[in-house]
């Protein structure tokens, strides 16, 4: 049997019988701890990796958490990976989850035809609404909305899929039946938009830039505030760690049945959003399937800041070995081209250590740019 030696002697130190204790009850609490798997010390290449998401992240100007795991190895490197940040829409990454996951159990078949009207409509990003609007109706698949959800980043598609599955609700069951951990599910796109922005919803906000108007009305202190509540206690929030482990499970056919990982799989891969987050520093031979995350502007006042930008996904090496990565920014004022080469670092930071991992060459355009002595 191993032992988890550290926590054994806490056990003893912090929490010895101190004389009012069960002796029996005091050693089973040893024993219990005694069961906990011994985690292995980081090798060097999880240390350098460690090392390089901190002077990767420390210097940026913002509030965000780094988290990559090592698939195969099923290690866990990250930085600020514990604390909880706005999903914003990495949440439609659970609405197909628990979709996919009634496929599996055979209560829901994807070809099942749903109409969406008008009344459908959400805000933001929606493509689907053009049609809509168009036709003064949408005939489609669930299929098809859940299609669009991820690869576009559709809100009212998505919005839509979350009805069938059951709400929220259904959806946070999914998330609590596949344990998950540290993921939160808000209460859907539009009173979570609405409430960051400090309005009150109308139908009418669907259309054009009604909702924008309505926000500007806001005073700007009930603006701030409602924005810093949410970036301070998201409700959608997660952790980049239990994001990063969810994606693995994934990846490993751990959370659906083999087609249903499959068609999530490729979802991911046809992703159309963010192409210069971190697909952007994806090397030659590489691949990524990813989901991106963008939240409001709190524009009210200058510098204008922004809650959520996100990009996570399953990134795979020539050799097929696959790391699930998460960068969360929770909130920033820097620039976007900064963000990104936030990101692509990062990238760069996993390529390194996978060939480090492997006992490889870095190659050239990963080795670091020599330095010149001062004379």
């Amino acid at each position: 049997m191993r032992y988890t030696l550290i926590g054994i002697a806490l056990v003893l130190a912090g929490c010895g019988n101190s004389g009012g204790e069960d002796p029996a009850a005091f050693q089973q609490r040893i024993e219990e701890v005694a069961q906990e798997p011994l985690v292995a010390a980081p090798s060097p290449e999880e240390r350098a990796l460690d090392q390089a998401l901190f002077d990767i992240a420390a210097p940026f100007d913002g509030y965000l958490g780094i988290a990559v795991h090592d698939i195969a190895r099923d290690r866990t490197v990250h930085f600020n990976g514990n604390e909880h940040l706005p999903q914003q829409s990495l949440s439609k990454l659970w609405v197909t989850l628990a979709a996919l996951r009634m496929v599996d159990a055979g209560e829901l078949d994807l070809s099942e035809r749903v109409s969406i009207r008008r009344s459908d409509l959400t805000l933001f990003h929606q493509p689907v609404r053009q049609i809509v609007l168009a036709r003064g109706g949408f005939n489609t698949t669930y299929g098809d909305l859940m299609r669009r959800a991820i690869t576009e980043s559709d809100n009212t598609a998505n919005d839509m899929l979350l009805k069938r599955v059951g709400g929220p609700a259904g959806v946070r069951n999914a998330i609590g039946e596949a344990r998950l951990g540290a993921i939160r599910f808000g209460p859907g796109e539009v009173p979570m938009q609405s409430k960051i922005a400090g309005v009150e919803w109308d139908p009418s906000y669907s259309i054009g830039n009604a909702f924008f108007d309505a926000r500007k009305r806001v005073p700007a202190s009930a603006r701030e505030a409602a924005f810093t509540g949410y970036v301070l206690d998201p409700v959608d929030g997660a952790t980049p760690r239990a994001i990063a482990l969810a994606l693995a499970r994934l990846a490993r056919g751990e959370l659906l049945e083999p087609g249903t990982t499959a068609l999530f799989l490729q979802l991911l891969k046809d992703v159309k959003s963010g192409p210069n987050r971190l697909k952007g520093g994806v090397p030659p031979g590489w691949s990524i399937g990813h989901k991106t995350g963008t939240g409001q502007v709190l524009d009210s006042a200058p510098p204008a800041e922004q809650a959520g930008y996100n990009d996570v996904g399953i990134l795979t090496a020539p050799d097929g070995a696959r790391y699930s990565v998460v960068v969360m920014i929770g909130r920033t004022a820097v620039p976007l081209p900064v963000r990104m080469e936030l990101m692509h670092k990062v990238v760069e930071a996993i390529v390194r250590y996978h060939h480090e991992a492997g006992g490889e060459a870095i190659p050239d355009a990963l080795r670091p740019e020599p330095v010149l002595e001062e004379l």
